[in-house]
């Protein structure tokens, strides 16, 4: 049975041989593209449960692939493979939505460990809470839609829907934003320093509707992080 199925995009040929070799041994089933353009379409094409994706790349880099991937597919998790000058990539590459990065060059043993560690976190992303009311908000972590006082509609990124849905599994405490860097980015926060966590709160405020300067939705803890307002009701 397979491990599951990965994509790998990487433009250095004997690179990208020895990755699709190695994770075939290991029990993965394996797709390649030698471009970022070629990298793209394959992404769309298949049912991928993990990307890993080259940064400096013909045709398309990796930043570009990403963010046109997670138009369609906002969920599926990827890893950049990243060389030692590229910090400002990686970072860039976190905002995006990147969920780990591993730099060259690495050993199969530390790729294989950071796929596991991807895979082992993604089912445990949404909220055991399936719907939450908030300040007249109504969240359905399930379609990943939320419905505001005003009755408007709007669908949650799943980004989103995972920050919220980890918020509301962790009632009544502040998660700091390293927490939520690791937990939900799945990214070591040991000297990363970004600001993505912070960027993320403001993107799912606005979308909400929830005042920065007076949040109902989201509370900013000082000094500790953030903590999800409690709930109006017992939603299921």
């Amino acid at each position: 049975m397979s491990q599951g199925v990965l994509v790998v995009v990487e433009d250095d040929d004997s690179i990208r041989r020895g990755l699709v070799d190695a994770l075939s041994f290991s029990g993965y089933t394996v797709h390649e593209a030698s471009d970022g353009q070629q990298g793209l379409e394959l992404c769309l094409s298949v049912d991928a449960d993990l990307v890993l994706l080259d940064i400096m790349m013909p045709k398309m880099d990796g930043l570009a692939v990403l963010k046109e991937l997670r138009k369609p597919k906002p969920g599926v998790p990827v890893i950049f493979l990243t060389a030692r000058g590229e910090e400002t990539d990686r970072i860039g590459g976190l905002k995006l939505g990147a969920d780990d990065y591993i730099v060259k060059p690495f050993s199969l043993d530390e790729l294989i460990a950071r796929i596991e560690a991807v895979f082992r976190r993604v089912p445990a992303r949404p909220s055991q809470r399936k719907k939450i009311t908030i300040a007249g908000r109504q969240l359905d972590f399930d379609r990943r839609e939320a419905v505001l006082s005003d009755g408007t509609r709007l669908t949650l990124t799943e980004r989103e829907a995972e920050v919220i849905g980890f918020l509301a599994s962790n009632p009544g405490r502040a998660v700091s934003r390293d927490e939520l860097l690791q937990k939900v980015w799945g990214v070591d926060p040991r000297g990363t320093h970004t600001r993505t966590v912070d960027m993320a709160i403001a993107r799912i405020r606005e979308s909400l509707g929830d005042d920065p300067s007076n949040p109902e939705v989201i509370k900013t803890v000082r000094g500790k992080g953030y903590m999800l307002a409690d709930p109006d009701g017992d939603d299921s």
